[in-house]
């Protein structure tokens, strides 16, 4: 337990320090009242804290200070023991959809909203090193053609799309 924050400080400090890509952009204006509320995970980069994770899912609201509340939610595959994570996300700027969470206070990563429907069915996340993304929806599937386009538009951002692991949503 005593070596878990230097192991986080020095992860977030290497991602801090990892080269960017001018080319992920998030998108122009998200809508933060249509935008909260339970999202499911369709699929994602694997790393640690969601490791062996299914039916992933994350719910935001708003807190009383005005943030944003983050409740990550998933039951490990082999023992179907549930697992949470609170967290909080604020603002960046204006377009609402560059924001920063934390899980462990002091530390905050990105979370920027890069793709978006219009219709708010679906989003993509992840942030400008490209070491985290997640596939978002409002419902536990996305349709082949909706997963075909935000597939082709992420190798255009020469994402590893190879790294997606396919989330089990029962």
């Amino acid at each position: 337990m005593k070596y878990i924050l230097p192991l986080l400080f020095v992860l977030l400090f290497l991602t801090g320090c990892a080269n960017k890509d001018p080319r992920i952009q998030s998108v122009d204006n998200l809508d933060l009242q249509e935008y909260l509320g339970k999202w499911y995970e369709i699929a994602r980069y694997e790393h640690f804290f969601e490791k062996n994770c299914k039916n992933v899912s994350a719910t935001y609201s708003i807190n009383e200070n005005k943030n944003i509340k983050v409740i990550n939610r998933c039951e490990d595959i082999t023992t179907n023991e549930k697992k949470e994570a609170i967290g909080e996300a604020i603002k960046v700027d204006n377009k609402n959809s560059k924001l920063k969470v934390t899980f462990f206070w002091p530390f905050y990563g990105d979370y920027w909203v890069i793709m978006l429907a219009n219709d708010y069915s679906y989003a993509v996340v992840s942030e400008p090193t490209k070491e985290y993304l997640w596939i978002l929806s409002r419902t536990k599937s996305l349709p082949k053609s909706t997963k075909d386009m935000i597939l082709k538009k992420l190798k255009d951002l020469d994402f590893d799309t190879s790294k997606l692991i396919w989330t089990i949503q029962e």
